[in-house]
């Protein structure tokens, strides 16, 4: 099971730990909805604790029956976190919403989640995360650390130099995303991030990856 995070934020005096391991499931990496259901399962065997529903491709209607049926399968011992659509967010009765930098602002995503939901922000450079710092974010999202395979376009690479700059930029829990493997969780980790976002390596073996990275980011 995933031990105990040092990292908390609060959003309407509740207070939430944010774990080592933050996984992100996307219809696009699988094969079909019952791979991307046994997925989810697989990670909650192995103890995963907030996992990210992330559909770049699908209609509404599709979005919305994914989030009802990992909601029904997880229970509400994961916290689930959509992506981009805010709308979805409160209709699936999910936890919180991650936004990206083409998406609503936080200050017009905000009033839609409310203030009992978590909201992050993906940023990709130190003035966007300096200006996100500013916002009622409850996290800050940074990448692609590394080069990565999971968008088309991505945008230029931050490194760990960069992870570190930025790291001195909020005292916020700050997620490092792009290219993050077992091999170099733990130096992303030492290098300023309170929890790494992992997509493609947690398959194709989602419960076997995800208590390998939890054991070497304890």
């Amino acid at each position: 099971m995933q031990g105990t995070s040092k990292v908390i934020y609060r959003t309407n005096q509740t207070m939430l730990k944010l774990p080592r391991l933050y996984p992100i499931l996307d219809p696009g990496c699988l094969t079909d909805d019952k791979s991307l259901f046994a997925a989810a399962e697989e990670l909650l065997a192995a103890g995963i604790t907030f996992l990210q529903y992330r559909n770049k491709s699908g209609n509404g209607r599709e979005m919305l029956l994914h989030a009802r049926e990992l909601r029904a399968r997880l229970g509400h011992g994961v916290k689930l976190i959509m992506n981009d659509r805010a709308d979805l967010c409160v209709a699936a009765e999910f936890d919180g919403l991650h936004i990206g930098q083409d998406d609503l602002s936080p200050d017009s995503a905000r009033p839609i989640i409310g203030m009992k939901r978590c909201l992050g922000v993906s940023t990709h450079n130190s003035a966007q995360l300096a200006e996100a710092d500013k916002t009622s974010a409850d996290y800050l999202a940074i990448g692609p650390i590394f080069a990565t395979g999971s968008k088309v376009n991505p945008d230029p690479i931050v490194g760990l130099e960069g992870l570190r700059r930025v790291r001195e930029l909020t005292r916020k829990p700050l997620v490092a995303i792009g290219g993050i493997t077992r091999a170099n969780a733990r130096s992303v980790i030492e290098a300023g991030a309170d929890s790494v976002a992992v997509i493609s390596d947690l398959l194709p073996s989602p419960r076997k990856s995800a208590e390998e990275f939890l054991a070497l980011l304890r």
